[in-house]
């Protein structure tokens, strides 16, 4: 009855990560530390296990003699995301 929930995007700082994403398509670290709110430790992980299981891609250069770390949306991440929103639809269209 009901669909398993992807558990890399049950995390709340990748869920919160992948939902910026899907809207602007491509984002830098800090934009995306300014706007989760997290520590940069912390969304250096949660980008690290997105980026392993395909969801992501990270770029990492230089500008301006500055580190400039921009992160991607993947097609497959965007179908992953979609599934889980239609997921939790699902859940909460029970009992109606």
């Amino acid at each position: 009855m009901f669909k398993e929930l992807d558990p890399i995007l049950h995390s709340q700082l990748r869920l919160a990560v992948m939902s910026l994403l899907i809207s602007v398509k491509e984002a830098d670290f800090t934009f995306i530390k300014e706007k989760t709110n997290s520590t940069a430790g912390n969304l250096s992980v949660q980008v690290q296990k997105l980026k392993d299981v395909g969801y992501m891609e990270v770029t990492k250069q230089f500008k301006d003699n500055y580190p400039l770390t921009t992160c991607k949306i993947t097609p497959k991440g965007i179908a992953a995301f979609e599934s889980y929103v239609k997921a939790l639809q699902e859940y909460l269209q029970v009992g109606k």
